[in-house]
């Protein structure tokens, strides 16, 4: 099992954000509009105890081949950023992977898509994401707490408040406070 340190911003302009990953020496890695769709049990055992399971389908932007990850998150660690244990790893059959977790007793909560831009920046990943109904954020995730909070300072994000809610929970709390029963949340074209 690894583990998931990253620091999450809000940020309202990921064009200039770009333009600083470009001028500072990133490489981009690639673009994918990602499906998530989260699972739980009936009565929300997972989200309850700070866990998450999770049926990921990356459609790559540049060739459209899709790969579909399964993660496993675990609690949140104390900590200045949010850290967690992670499982991870793909699948060639995403509606086995569906029909098992179900038989398991987990039920789909939510799905919804998120554009992602990654790229690579000091030993770090740097994510520039684009989600329906909450906006656009920064994640920058890394091997060490050390290399993250290096990156994010050398970005100039250093001043930007750490978001240590998952996409899942912010959207969740969104759409109860909207009072949106969707459970299929897309992106605007």
């Amino acid at each position: 099992m690894g583990l998931e340190i990253e620091a999450k911003m809000k940020a309202d302009d990921l064009e200039s954000l770009r333009l600083r990953l470009e001028s500072a020496g990133a490489v981009q890695q690639g673009e994918v509009l990602e499906t998530n769709t989260y699972f739980d049990t009936p009565d929300g055992m997972l989200r309850q105890s700070d866990k998450g399971l999770r049926l990921r389908a990356n459609h790559d932007s540049s060739d459209g081949d899709i790969t579909y990850v399964i993660t496993f998150k675990g609690p949140r660690q104390p900590g200045a950023l949010k850290t967690r244990p992670e499982t991870e790893f793909t699948v060639d059959d995403p509606e086995a992977a569906t029909d098992l977790f179900e038989q398991l007793g987990y039920q789909k909560v939510l799905s919804f898509e998120k554009r992602r831009r990654t790229w690579q920046y000091l030993g770090c990943k740097v994510e520039l994401d684009e989600l329906p109904y909450l906006g656009t954020y920064v994640e920058v995730e890394g091997p060490t707490a050390e290399k993250v909070i290096h990156a994010r300072q050398a970005l100039g994000l250093a001043d930007q408040p750490i978001v240590k809610t998952g996409y899942i929970s912010l959207l969740m709390t969104y759409l109860a406070e909207h009072h949106l029963a969707d459970k299929n949340v897309k992106l605007r074209p």
